[in-house]
Order: structure tokens, then C-alpha cells, then sequence
């Protein structure tokens, strides 16, 4: 029991978000085990990402941010862009790219971002652990909640915009090297802002994930408009 209470800061925010996301995808709901699957493959993502970080040591690229925070702010700009959003939106990004584009049941624009957005939710959960060594109980459990939704916009980009072009026929390979860079540029940014900048210039990083939000919450509305025109001009083309 209280290992349950020391994990709740963890628990509720996932098991909210996981909600959350159900009820955006109600309409044409993906299977539950594809879903938690994706959970478990974003699990797998913070670990491969943890071995990325780690090679980073054997070419000596291995730094401590909030070190470079204190001493070299350009330094931690061009490691928060190169190292920190590469890594962490390759790493979720992998899964994605192996497993869940190979799912039949993937056959909509909207399918990307939840499928990203379960991958980011479970990559977030174990940072969030990682985390819970260094927080108060509140500290814990905003971070529990913000957390997710860092991991989840970013994530959100880069899955639909690659699933439209997997769906759609596009140039699959342009479409993740553009779609990896624009992500890992704003998360550097906003890992930039947060970790080295005052706590004046934090709303900068604040209005940055709302309005990645908002273009989020846009998109799956517009996605929600036709989705049946959608499966009757691809289905002989993707399935």
C-alpha cells in the first residue's frame, strides 16, 4: 500500500490521461490492447533513450544541462536542441515507426496522435518516477499532471504528420527527418527555456506547449469532421 501511495502522482496522471485520450477517440476507437501496447513500447522508449544518452559518453557529448545552465548558456542551447529533443522524440518515435504503423487497425490521420500520444504517455510516466526522488508531494503531483502533456504535444506532431504520409502515400522517409527536426528543435527550445532561463521567461515555454496544444485540439476536431469520407477513398489503397 505504500508503494501505491509514494506512485500516485504517477498513477492518477496516466490513468487521467489514458482517459482523456479514450474519450478523444471515441468515435472510432482503436483496440484497448493496441492502446496499452503502445503504453508498454513507450515504457521501452525512455530506455532506449536512456542507451542514446549513454552513447553519447563514448564520443564525450555526455553533459549535465543544469551544469551547462550555470556556465555556457549557448552550449546548453545547441545540447537541448541536438541531444536532449533528438534523442527523446527519436527515441518515442521509434516504436511508432517499427510497431504500431504496422497495425491494421491504423488506417486514420487521428490514429497518429494516439498511438503518439500513448507512446509519450508511457515514456513520460517512468521520467516521472525518475523524478519522484527530487519533488515535494505537490511539486510531484503538477509535474505528474504537466508532465505528460510536454511528451504527448510533441509527440502528437511528429505521429500525425507521419501517419498521414504512411496513410496517404506520401515520401515516408522527408516526412520523419522533417518531422523529427521540427519536434526535437521545440523540445530543445523548450527544455532550453526551462532548465537555463529565469523563471521570468518561463511563460514563453508555457505559451509554446498551449499553443502546440491548440493546434492539437484543432487538428483532431477537423480529423473527427469526415472520418468516414477518409476510409472509403483509402481503404483499397491501404488495406
Amino acid at each position: 500500500m505504500d508503494y501505491i501511495i509514494v506512485f500516485l502522482p504517477v498513477i492518477l496522471p496516466a490513468l487521467f490521461w489514458a482517459g482523456y485520450h479514450l474519450y478523444v477517440d471515441r468515435h472510432l476507437p482503436e483496440p484497448i490492447s493496441h492502446l496499452l501496447l503502445a503504453f508498454v513500447l513507450g515504457v521501452g522508449s525512455f530506455y532506449l533513450g536512456k542507451s542514446m544518452y549513454g552513447a553519447l559518453d563514448f564520443v564525450n557529448l555526455r553533459y549535465d544541462a543544469y551544469a551547462l545552465a550555470e556556465s555556457n548558456l549557448v552550449g546548453l542551447f545547441a545540447y537541448s536542441v541536438l541531444a536532449i529533443g533528438v534523442i527523446e522524440e527519436l527515441a518515442k518515435m521509434t516504436p511508432f515507426l517499427l510497431v504500431i504503423l504496422r497495425f491494421k487497425e491504423f488506417n486514420e490521420p487521428i490514429d497518429g496522435i494516439i498511438y503518439g500520444s500513448f507512446i509519450a504517455l508511457g515514456f513520460a510516466a517512468v521520467e516521472n518516477i525518475y523524478y519522484l526522488q527530487f519533488l515535494t508531494g505537490i511539486e510531484a503531483y503538477a509535474r505528474g499532471f504537466a508532465g505528460p502533456v510536454v511528451h504527448i504535444v510533441f509527440a502528437s506532431i511528429w505521429s500525425y504528420y507521419i501517419g498521414r504520409a504512411y496513410l496517404f502515400g506520401k515520401p515516408l522517409v522527408s516526412t520523419i527527418l522533417v518531422a523529427l527536426a521540427f519536434t526535437a528543435f521545440l523540445h530543445g527550445i523548450y527544455d532550453f527555456i526551462v532548465i537555463g532561463l529565469s523563471a521570468s521567461v518561463l511563460p514563453i515555454a508555457a505559451f509554446l506547449i498551449a499553443g502546440a496544444w491548440i493546434w492539437r485540439l484543432y487538428r483532431i476536431r477537423d480529423l473527427h469532421v469526415s472520418p468516414v469520407g477518409f476510409h472509403s477513398q483509402n481503404s483499397s489503397t491501404n488495406h
